[in-house]
C-alpha cells in the first residue's frame, strides 16, 4: 500500500503541477490576451473620446469665432450709423456755424444796434418805440415795413404783460420772424419733367453768378441741366454764362449779339426737350419794352409746356436796400414772379431788405446768397436766417 500510494500521490501532484488546458490553450494564455484586448478597446475609446472632445472644440471654437465675427459686425454697422449721424449733425451744425459767419455784418449792425438799444433801456414807453422805428427805417426795411414791425411789437408786448425791457427784444424777434414768408421756399423740380426756370433781374445785382450757382447744385444732384443765354443784348453777358457752363457741366444754347430773345428761349426749349433735360434755366434781359418781351416770353413757354407750372425769378442785390424794393414791385408788375433770390447778403450791416420784400411783395424768397463760393447760394429757411442774425 505504501509503494502504490506513494506512486499513484506522486501522480496526482504532477497531475496537479500540470497547467490547465482548453484545446491546448493555456488559461493564462487567454487571460493575457484578454487583458491586452481590453487596453486595445480601452485606448481606442480614449482615443475615439479624444477625438469626439477636439471636434466638439473646433465646433465650440468655431461658434466663438462665428459670434465673434457677427459682434463685430454688429458693432462695426452701429459705429458706422452712429459716425453717419454724427456727420450728419456736424454738418448740419457747421452749416448753421457758417451762415452766422457769413451774416456777421448784418448780426452786428441792424441787429447788434437793435438788441443794444432795447437792452439798454429801462422803461418800456413810447420814447422806446419812437426810436425804435428809427433804427429800422435806416436799415432798409422801409417806412411802411417799419410801422408794420412796431405796431405788432407794441401789440404783443400789452398783450404778453411785458414789463422788462430786456424781456422786449425776443418778442421783437417773434414779430420779425412772422413777416417772413414759410411757404414754397424751394424751387420746385419735378422728376420726368422739364423744369423751367426764367431768371431776370437788373445788371449787376449777381443773375449769371446765381443761374451757374444753380446749376453746379442741379447737376451734382444728377440732373441734366441746359442754360438759355435769352439776355442777347451784351456779348459778354453771353460768353460769362457759356464759362459757367463749362464749369457746371452743363449745356448752353446761345445766339449772336442783338438776337430775338424769344428765338433764343424757343430754341432752349426745343433742345431741353429733345435731348431730354431735367432743368432748363433762361437768362433774360431788362432792357425796353420789357413788359411786352415778358409777355411774349410766357407766351412761348406755355405753348411748350401746355398748362405745367414753371418758376419766374427776380435776383436782386441785398446791398441796395431800397432800391432792390423798388425793382421787385416794378418786375411783379410786369411779370408772374414765383419768387426772389437776394444776392450779396453777406456785404450788407443793414439786412433789411429781407423783410420788406417778403411782406410788401408777398411772394418767397427761395434763395440768398452769402458769398462768392458755389455752397455760399442757399435755400432760404426762415428759421435758420432769423438764428443766424438775432443770435
Amino acid at each position: 500500500m505504501g509503494f502504490l500510494s506513494k506512486l499513484f500521490g506522486r501522480k496526482k501532484d504532477e497531475e496537479k503541477k500540470e497547467p490547465l488546458k482548453i484545446a491546448e490553450v493555456e488559461i493564462d494564455e487567454i487571460l493575457e490576451k484578454n487583458e491586452e484586448i481590453s487596453e486595445e478597446v480601452k485606448e481606442k475609446k480614449e482615443t475615439v473620446q479624444e477625438s469626439i472632445e477636439k471636434k466638439v472644440e473646433k465646433v465650440e471654437a468655431k461658434k466663438e469665432i462665428e459670434d465673434d465675427i457677427k459682434s463685430e459686425a454688429i458693432v462695426e454697422k452701429n459705429s458706422e450709423e452712429a459716425q453717419v449721424i454724427k456727420e450728419v449733425k456736424e454738418e448740419k451744425k457747421g452749416f448753421f456755424a457758417s451762415l452766422k459767419d457769413k451774416l456777421f455784418k448784418s448780426r452786428e449792425g441792424l441787429f447788434g444796434t437793435l438788441k443794444s438799444f432795447i437792452l439798454g433801456r429801462s422803461v418800456i414807453d413810447d420814447e422806446m418805440y419812437e426810436e425804435l422805428e428809427d433804427i429800422l427805417i435806416q436799415s432798409d426795411i422801409g417806412m411802411d415795413m417799419t410801422v408794420k414791425i412796431v405796431k405788432e411789437l407794441e401789440k404783443e408786448v400789452k398783450r404778453r404783460g411785458v414789463k422788462d425791457p430786456k424781456e422786449v427784444y425776443p418778442v421783437l424777434r417773434e414779430v420779425m420772424e412772422g413777416f417772413l414768408i414759410k411757404e414754397n421756399n424751394e424751387i420746385h423740380i419735378e422728376d420726368g419733367k422739364l423744369n423751367v426756370i426764367l431768371v431776370v433781374g437788373v445788371n449787376g445785382v449777381g443773375k449769371t453768378t446765381t443761374i451757374g450757382k444753380l446749376a453746379s447744385k442741379y447737376v451734382k444732384e444728377g440732373k441734366k441741366v441746359i442754360l438759355g443765354a435769352g439776355d442777347t443784348f451784351r456779348a459778354a453777358a453771353i460768353e460769362q454764362l457759356e464759362e459757367w457752363a463749362n464749369r457746371a457741366g452743363a449745356e448752353i444754347v446761345k445766339s449772336t449779339q442783338g438776337s430775338d430773345p424769344g428765338a433764343v428761349v424757343f430754341d432752349t426749349l426745343v433742345a431741353a426737350q429733345s435731348r431730354g433735360a431735367d432743368i432748363a434755366i433762361i437768362r433774360l434781359h431788362n432792357k425796353n419794352n420789357l413788359m411786352k418781351e415778358l409777355e411774349k416770353i410766357h407766351n412761348i413757354i406755355k405753348k411748350k409746356l401746355g398748362e405745367q407750372k414753371y418758376e419766374s425769378i427776380l435776383v436782386i442785390d441785398g446791398t441796395t436796400g431800397q432800391n432792390a424794393l423798388n425793382q421787385a414791385k416794378v418786375f411783379n408788375e410786369v411779370t408772374e414772379l414765383t419768387g426772389f433770390i437776394i444776392t450779396k447778403l453777406d456785404g450788407t450791416a443793414k439786412g433789411g431788405i429781407v423783410f420788406s420784400i417778403s411782406e410788401e411783395i408777398k411772394k418767397p424768397i427761395k434763395f440768398i446768397g452769402v458769398g462768392e463760393k458755389i455752397e455760399d447760394l442757399r435755400e432760404f429757411n426762415a428759421n435758420e436766417y432769423i438764428q443766424a442774425i438775432f443770435d
